[in-house]
């Protein structure tokens, strides 16, 4: 089984903040306690570099290895590649265009591949929470945002 679903968030910031908060560490804010990526390699710690490997503990407890496949911030262009083993492999691919300055659009594709009948479950399962990810993603980053500051280490990056 193999599903796309796409989705657009409209960040009320400008593009350098909001790409910030498209990367592994600036999801922490907003994304909740399940996001915890743990890295396996980063080429330069302490900040988000394409080439780094991480793992999740998604819902469910099931653990997948992330990867940064692109990470292009002057084509504003950034994708990411993760895999369940004998579960499913998933492309996000995540573009931004700026708005004006101080709004930016996002727009956000999941492929999904279940790479075993097992596979096809999850792929289903997920697929149908990316239609409500907008949504989700959207209240969630404007609920930090509100309470975000110049002092947020996640905005400073």
């Amino acid at each position: 089984m193999h599903t796309e679903t796409s989705f657009e968030v409209v960040v009320h910031a400008r593009y350098a903040e909001a790409a910030v908060l498209f990367s592994p560490e600036g999801e922490r804010a907003w994304a909740g306690k399940h996001w915890d990526p743990q890295y396996l390699y980063n080429p330069s710690p302490g900040q988000d570099r394409e080439g780094a490997v991480f793992t999740i503990t998604h819902r469910g407890g099931l653990k997948a290895t992330w990867v940064t496949a692109r990470r292009d911030l002057e084509a504003r262009h950034f994708q990411y590649v993760y895999f369940m083993p004998e579960i499913m492999v998933t492309t996000i691919d995540v573009r931004f265009r700026p708005i004006n300055s101080g709004m930016t659009q996002v727009s956000v594709t999941y492929a999904r591949t279940a790479v075993t009948a097992e596979g096809d479950e999850h792929v289903k399962v997920l697929t149908d929470g990316d239609r409500a990810a907008g949504k989700e993603w959207q209240a969630a980053i404007e609920g930090y945002l509100k309470t975000a500051h110049a002092g947020d280490p996640v905005m400073k990056r």
